[in-house]
């Protein structure tokens, strides 16, 4: 048999002794770095409220402020609503029917809710028609007592709510006009009256309260004849919003 031979005739010899690398990240060669401190950072921080006065802005601030938030909700519910359905029916049913009848039911709640809810709890304000035994049709108007003044939100949104939306309706109504979609205009001259008769009967109210406030004070201060005169003219020029006697 013959005698295996070995794969390494030499003898591995070791390295010459040298220096050791040092692998000590912590070692006095090593440079110093400044300490890096991350600070979170968000576009949203130039848009947080910085006062009282920002943090009581927006639609949550103003609910927060009202004397009366439900029904200031509803008031602006309810015309909503009535708009909204009137321009996003099409995109949902064909049914002309249907999107009439919903339309014309909202328009009623917010005509009964806006002159006998909204009006009286935001404003202190409420009119109707009423006949005399004559036959003789006239406006009645009531108001509040002039000691208990409304809050200034609730009277600020619910002058806003209206005399917008019936700007709203009419062009919504021009809009009509002008794509020929004359089956809808009978719901829209409908809204009109009911948002008209609202802003016109709340408008006389508001006028007949100043009025008969001034009427009060120069009875109260005895400013009689001209002078109360004068009183009432100017109550009457100065808080006079739209419409006219």
């Amino acid at each position: 048999m013959s005698v295996s031979t070995p794969l390494l005739d030499n003898t591995i010899e070791p390295d010459e002794p040298g220096e050791v690398p040092s692998g000590n990240i912590s070692s006095k060669n090593t440079p110093s770095r400044a300490p890096v401190v991350l600070t979170p950072t968000s576009n949203n921080a130039g848009r947080m409220a910085t006062t009282d006065g920002d943090a009581e802005s927006g639609i949550a601030g103003i609910f927060r402020q009202s004397a009366h938030p439900l029904a200031l909700f509803f008031l602006y519910l309810f015309r909503i609503a009535a708009i909204s359905v009137y321009v996003l029916c099409g995109f949902f049913t064909d049914n002309y029917v249907l999107s009439t009848v919903v339309v014309v039911v909202l328009l009623a709640m917010d005509f009964w809710n806006c002159r006998n809810v909204a009006g009286r709890t935001l404003v202190g304000l409420r009119f109707w028609n009423q006949v005399d035994d004559d036959g003789e049709s006239y406006w009645v108007f009531e108001s509040r007592d002039p000691s208990r003044p409304a809050n200034p939100i609730d009277s600020k949104m619910f002058w806003i709510a209206l005399y917008s939306f019936p700007l709203l309706w009419s062009a919504l109504l021009i809009v009509s006009l002008l794509k020929l979609g004359f089956a809808f205009i009978p719901i829209v001259l409908l809204a009109l009256v009911f948002n008209f008769t609202n802003a016109i009967g709340f408008t006389y109210a508001d006028r007949d309260a100043k009025q008969r406030w001034a009427n009060n004070v120069s009875s109260s201060w005895g400013l009689g004849g001209i002078g109360g005169q004068l009183l009432a003219g100017a109550v009457k020029n100065s808080v006079g919003r739209v419409f006219q006697r």
